[in-house]
């Protein structure tokens, strides 16, 4: 992706990133990690377990998809570049121009900040979610400037 560096940056351009939700999700996968370690090994050295080479590595193998998919499910941002606006979400990552947003809401039910967009679509930017409190809202806030700030104006009369 060029152009999502961080060279030249100001405050106001750092990422969006969930503070609660990745910590506590890179705590559970560093945890889920060694219980699956010690737990594979005690059952290999275990003389009467009945634990083999192809269980060891089952659980390795299902240890590594975990804790693959928390560190997945924690690394959502949102960076600003020039021109655009890069969301990651879990599964997808989508550019946004900043001319094609055409609103940013941060209320209701919805657990993240959402974005409208000119294609009338409605994009969640789960890097700032409701579980981080006054940190999220002035996050959506700082998002909400930038959009003001970079989207392209109509020309007055």
């Amino acid at each position: 992706m060029s152009g999502v560096s961080g060279a030249g940056r100001g405050a106001g351009d750092a990422p969006f990133r969930p503070r609660r939700a990745r910590a506590v999700g890179l705590t559970v996968a560093a945890v889920l990690g060694l219980v699956f370690a010690g737990m594979a090994v005690g059952l290999a050295l275990s003389p009467n377990s009945g634990w083999t080479a192809t269980d060891t590595a089952s659980a390795a193998v299902l240890a590594l998809l975990l804790c693959g998919g928390l560190v997945r499910l924690v690394s959502v941002r949102a960076v600003p570049t020039a021109d655009a606006l890069v969301v990651r979400n879990v599964v997808f990552t989508r550019r946004v121009e900043w001319g094609a947003i055409l609103a940013v809401r941060f209320g209701g039910d919805d657990p993240w900040l959402t974005l409208d967009t000119d294609d009338g679509e409605n994009l969640a930017v789960m890097a700032v979610q409701k579980a981080d409190g006054a940190r999220a809202e002035a996050e959506a806030l700082r998002l909400a400037r930038l959009v003001a700030a970079r989207a392209p104006r109509p020309p007055r009369d």
